[in-house]
This record gives C-alpha cells, sequence and structure tokens, in this order.
C-alpha cells in the first residue's frame, strides 16, 4: 500500500480528525507481519541516507507533532535509529529561551534547519506557535492567525533551496492516551516522563484538536505535506512512517557523487607501493 496517498492530508482540504480512526493498521496487517517490512524498510532508508549525505545536493526535514504520549520519542527510537548519527541531527523544542523569545518564532527553528546532505528531525517544531499558543493565550488570536502564513513562507523557503519537508502528525484517541499514561506509571524506568500537564493538558483535549486541524488544513501544502498517522498501534506508526520516509527519499533519486581524483591512477600508484613494500621487506630478511 502506498501510505502516502493514503495518509496524506490534500492541500486546502477540510479536516476532520473524528472522521480518520486512529486505530487503524492497515489491510490485514499484524504486528509480526509488519515486522519484516518495517525491518527492510529501515535498511533501505539507511541506504537512502547514505546517498543523501555522500551526494550533498539536498536535505530532508523530518517534522513530527502530537499530543502527548502519540509516540514522538518512539520513531525517534525505532524509526530515525537508521540514520547514521553523523549525518542527522534530533532537535526538541521546548519552552523558548530568553534568547530565543527576543527574536521572531521562526529564528531559533531556522538555526536548526539541516544543511545539504543531512536530515534534521524536529521532535516538536516551530508548530508550537500555533497549537500552545493558541490554547493557551500566549498571543492575541490575531497573531497566531498570521503565523500560518508566515510558516508556509517560510517552508517555501526551504523547499526552494533543496529541502525536502515532510510532517507526520501522530494521532492517538484519548482513551488511548491515557492508557500510555497508565503504563508510564507502573514502569519505574518512564517515572521521569511524567509531568503534572500531562493530566492537566487532557482538560484542554478538544481545544487541543482543534488546533490541530486547522494547522492541518492551513499548512499542508504541496511542497510540504501533511500525513496523519493512526497511532494508537506503534508498530503500524513505525511502518507507516518508515514507508513515507523511505519513499521520500527514493523520489530524490540519489546518486553517488563522481570521484574528484583519477581512480586509475591512484589504483596504479597504490599497486606500486605495495610491491615496492614487498621487495623492500624481501631485501631485509
Amino acid at each position: 500500500m502506498d501510505y502516502r496517498e493514503k495518509l496524506i492530508v490534500a492541500p486546502g482540504s477540510k479536516v476532520r480528525l473524528a472522521d480518520i480512526d486512529p486505530d487503524y493498521h492497515g489491510e490485514g496487517l499484524s504486528k509480526q507481519s509488519a515486522k519484516g517490512e518495517i525491518d527492510s524498510l529501515l535498511d533501505e532508508i539507511a541506504a537512502l541516507q547514505f546517498l543523501l549525505y555522500a551526494e550533498g545536493n539536498h536535505a530532508l526535514l523530518i517534522v513530527l507533532q502530537g499530543i502527548d504520549a502519540a509516540g514522538k520519542d518512539g520513531v525517534c527510537r525505532h524509526v530515525i535509529k537508521a540514520m547514521n548519527p553523523q549525518g542527522c541531527s534530533v532537535v526538541g523544542f521546548k519552552q523558548p529561551s530568553t534568547l530565543e523569545h527576543s527574536h521572531d518564532f521562526l529564528w531559533r527553528v531556522h538555526l536548526r534547519a539541516p544543511g545539504m546532505g543531512q536530515v534534521a528531525v524536529f521532535n516538536r517544531s516551530h508548530y508550537e506557535d500555533v497549537l500552545v499558543a493558541r490554547v493557551h493565550g500566549l498571543v492575541d488570536d490575531s497573531v497566531w492567525q498570521r503565523r500560518y502564513g508566515l510558516i508556509n513562507d517560510f517552508e517555501t523557503l526551504l523547499t526552494e533551496n533543496n529541502t525536502t519537508i515532510i510532517k507526520f502528525f501522530l494521532y492517538i484517541s484519548k482513551d488511548e492516551q491515557l492508557e500510555r499514561f497508565a503504563r508510564r506509571l507502573e514502569d519505574k524506568s518512564r517515572h521521569w516522563k511524567i509531568s503534572e500537564s500531562d493530566y492537566t493538558e487532557r482538560r484542554r483535549w478538544d481545544e487541543y484538536i482543534a488546533a490541530y486541524e486547522a494547522m492541518l488544513q492551513n499548512c499542508s501544502t504541496a511542497h510540504a505535506p501533511w500525513y496523519v498517522i493512526p497511532a494508537n498501534r506503534k508498530w503500524f506508526r513505525n511502518l507507516a512512517v518508515s514507508h513515507i520516509i523511505k519513499a521520500t527519499l527514493k523520489d530524490l533519486n540519489l546518486q553517488l557523487p563522481k570521484p574528484t581524483v583519477d581512480i586509475d591512477d591512484i589504483r596504479n600508484r597504490y599497486h606500486a607501493a605495495v610491491a615496492r613494500q614487498r621487495r623492500e621487506r624481501n631485501a631485509d630478511s
């Protein structure tokens, strides 16, 4: 199945998350049957990222958004692990620092955009400024409403400079979120992830859903599309995200760069050096 076609938010379309099943997990798939496909996709992603790094003519920006416990960290652990860290960075955008807050809201984001040959993963992103800022009234309505256009212009700038952008909204149900919070309470190794806001923010669930729907409607473009990933099943989330990343990289038609030296000349000199070393070793013996 082409998950890009299945899960993309068509530019200009009306988005109603209530019409999307967060428990969707493909046609006739199971966790066990998907494992081999995921492993194969990760191998392909690794090979394609190598080409991206070697060629040095393209960059890839992956944006991860989702309500608390939707699985942003999980995608980084289970999908982005395929990437060579030498050519990949993961950035988490939290509350702006004093310095960041003294600039426009996109300043800190542009600083972390990937350079040519690089992959950058935004675990939360510039979209927080039309999500949290809207839900909590951190700025006037007129301010966050203008930001949709500014974000689209910013992403256009990146794509016109050979940065490919793919954006994933990880969509879980309210019941699934509560179950994941419960599992965190039972797992001492994840107690550090629990915060008071996990539960206070749930009271604003409907407000966040409205903000996500507006984000998807206003900022899914042909050059920087949003994909809504049903994420109740973690294995399906990983399968769909892996598929879309692989297919997107494949479309770039990445090629190894041509050598910058005369390979035949280098090879001949190497063989000559080996032969000379062998003669010298024989003479010493």
